[in-house]
């Protein structure tokens, strides 16, 4: 049995009523072995915390945390502040709508030790856990490099030290040492850290070897919000720091734009359709490949699912820089 009593592990959430059973009871085992396991709640409504009251009768040690500022940053940064104590060495991160695998919390401590790096970045494996069609193909289409660009966090095979990823495991030495996350983030608050930390010194070590299961939104609504608010809180990062986007992050702006740009200049110039065109037909082309790939006809679905990332992630991205330009 290992023995965790130096890992501390924060899941914040909000309205996780329907997932938040799944990603307790995969880490009860750290809690047996000694981790503080602790859930900030942002004040949820939906049955969240009569749930988290029925699995602390099952799971010893379970705390929840209230989070006024609702948000995961600042849930985070609450818990490290009000229930890390001087045992406590490392923090690990979870996500109410994922599921780990056995042994996650130790593994993850035992890495980020190994390397003696800053943080643990692990690679996240969609899941269609609603049994949803368009779910299945979302979490097959996300999880290539048309729907994540190619990053290493999403459903990457190879280990290596990256710049960003999906955070696992932080050093508690580290995060104090530069203030913990943004509290003022909603989204993509785990990039701007990683920013602070690069420019403090602190490396991040991605291991593939250490893998957990995301539940992929079960709507088209649902996946269209989240990617509105990823496209807003990459905008933040990069305006707060001043930073160039990637290729990968310009690819999506670049494209809405000039469909925009196309459809506008059709009346009086149709070969201008080419380009949305041209979209259409590999937004086809990635719903005949899901389809096949899953041998079911949900798989029709991933073109749509994939416009949806692009369109809204892109949208966000403009949004958050339109209001900081005019403000």
């Amino acid at each position: 049995m290992a023995d965790l009593s130096g890992v501390l592990i924060a899941i914040p959430a909000l309205n996780e009523a329907s997932h938040i059973r799944g990603c307790i009871t995969s880490l009860a085992g750290a809690a047996r072995d000694g981790a503080r396991l602790v859930v900030a709640d942002g004040g949820s409504t939906d049955g969240t915390l009569a749930e988290l009251a029925r699995l602390a009768e099952e799971v010893p040690g379970l705390e929840v945390l209230h989070n006024p500022a609702r948000l995961q940053s600042a849930g985070i940064n609450a818990v490290v502040a009000q229930k890390a104590g001087p045992e406590h060495h490392t923090l690990v991160r979870c996500d109410a709508h994922a599921v780990y695998p056995p042994g996650f919390a130790a593994r993850v401590a035992a890495a980020l030790a190994a390397r003696d790096s800053a943080a643990l970045a692990v690679p996240m494996d969609a899941r269609d856990t609603s049994g949803n069609g368009f779910a299945a193909a979302a979490a097959w289409i996300v999880d290539t490099p048309l729907g994540s660009g190619g990053a290493a966090h999403r459903g990457g095979r190879r280990s290596g030290y990256v710049e960003h990823g999906h955070h696992a495991g932080i050093g508690l030495a580290w995060f104090r040492r530069i203030g913990g996350y943004d509290p003022a983030f909603s989204h993509n608050e785990d990039a701007e850290f990683d920013v602070r930390l690069a420019q403090a010194g602190g490396r991040i070590w991605l291991d593939a070897a250490i893998r957990l299961d995301y539940a992929m939104r079960p709507t088209a609504a649902a996946l269209a919000r989240q990617y509105w608010q990823y496209g807003r809180g990459r905008a933040a990062t990069l305006m707060k720091h001043r930073l160039r986007p990637r290729l990968r992050q310009l690819l999506p702006v670049a494209n809405l734009l000039a469909c925009g740009a196309a459809l506008a200049a059709a009346p009086i110039w149709r070969w201008a359709l080419l380009w949305p065109g041209a979209y259409g037909l590999a937004l086809t082309g990635a719903s005949l490949l899901c389809a096949v790939r899953l041998r079911r006809p949900a798989g029709l679905w991933a073109g749509v699912a994939l416009a949806v990332m692009h369109v809204c992630w892109a949208a966000g991205f403009l949004a958050h820089l339109g209001k900081r330009t005019r403000a």
